[in-house]
């Protein structure tokens, strides 16, 4: 981060953050991106597929979906003054043929 710019106390699952209590809740936050698999990714790991095995090539698409899309959620809850987003949760979704929605949602909340 820049140097001034704001940053979260805590990004979690859980409803509280230990050791903070919570003032106020600003409401749900939310960040998400689409990702579409690529021609020449498929090709290669449907040869791995006949083969068995992790298809890294996805599983590196869907984590980073997930970062991007954490990354967004948390954006979103400083836009709305929040200190911490509390109750994370993460869905993926096909929302095309070959494409992914990766959704992160939680509590914005601000810290006492």
């Amino acid at each position: 981060m820049n140097d001034g710019e704001q940053s979260l106390v805590a990004t979690v699952s859980t409803e509280t953050v230990p050791g903070h209590e919570i003032a106020e809740v600003l409401g749900i936050a939310r960040g998400n991106t689409v990702r579409a698999r690529n021609v020449g990714r498929d090709f290669t790991q449907g040869i791995r597929n006949l083969a068995g095995g992790e298809l890294k090539a996805y599983s590196t698409l869907l984590s980073d979906a997930r970062d991007q899309a954490i990354e967004r959620m948390e954006a979103d809850a400083l836009e709305m003054g929040a200190d911490a987003v509390v109750n994370v949760r993460m869905e993926t979704s096909g929302v095309a043929q070959g494409a992914s929605e990766v959704i992160a949602y939680g509590t914005a909340v601000r810290l006492a």
